[in-house]
């Protein structure tokens, strides 16, 4: 990062920890309604979805060779999502999902989400094995 974008960044971060600061101690003097501190909330919200989606894809076209890289686990995460996919069943019969409220499709999808996160948990234990393990071998 640059000298001139550190900067910004740092006066940025200054100005928005002020006007919370600022709303904070204006609400908790009852100034203000709890309605601004709460539309405060969502505005930083909003600024902190955006910029996280905002900075990676700037990153990817400053640097595209990194780009496969990413491209590659978002792939493999796509192909883990298909088979927990294909792998989730509805064992509810619909009087059981009649009196969750609930339909089999939203049943077959949590499932699919249960199965989608055994995956990236195991993943990630076998990648703190083999970092432990690495480390002994180096």
């Amino acid at each position: 990062m640059t000298v001139l974008a550190s900067k910004i960044l740092r006066i940025f971060l200054g100005v928005i920890l002020a006007i919370s600061a600022l709303l904070a101690i204006l609400f908790f003097v009852n100034v203000i309604s709890d309605d601004y501190f709460i539309y405060w909330g969502y505005f930083l919200l909003i600024l902190t979805a955006a910029l996280s989606i905002i900075f990676p894809i700037i990153n990817l076209i400053m640097n595209p060779k990194n780009s496969i890289k990413i491209f590659i686990a978002l792939g493999i995460m796509v192909i883990l999502a298909i088979i927990s996919y294909s792998m989730s069943q509805v064992t509810w019969t619909e009087f059981q999902l009649e009196k969750l409220g609930t339909t089999a499709t939203t049943v077959k999808y949590v499932g699919a989400g249960l199965i989608f996160t055994y995956f990236l948990g195991g993943l990630t234990v076998l990648s703190i094995i083999y970092s432990s393990i690495s480390k002994i071998f180096k």
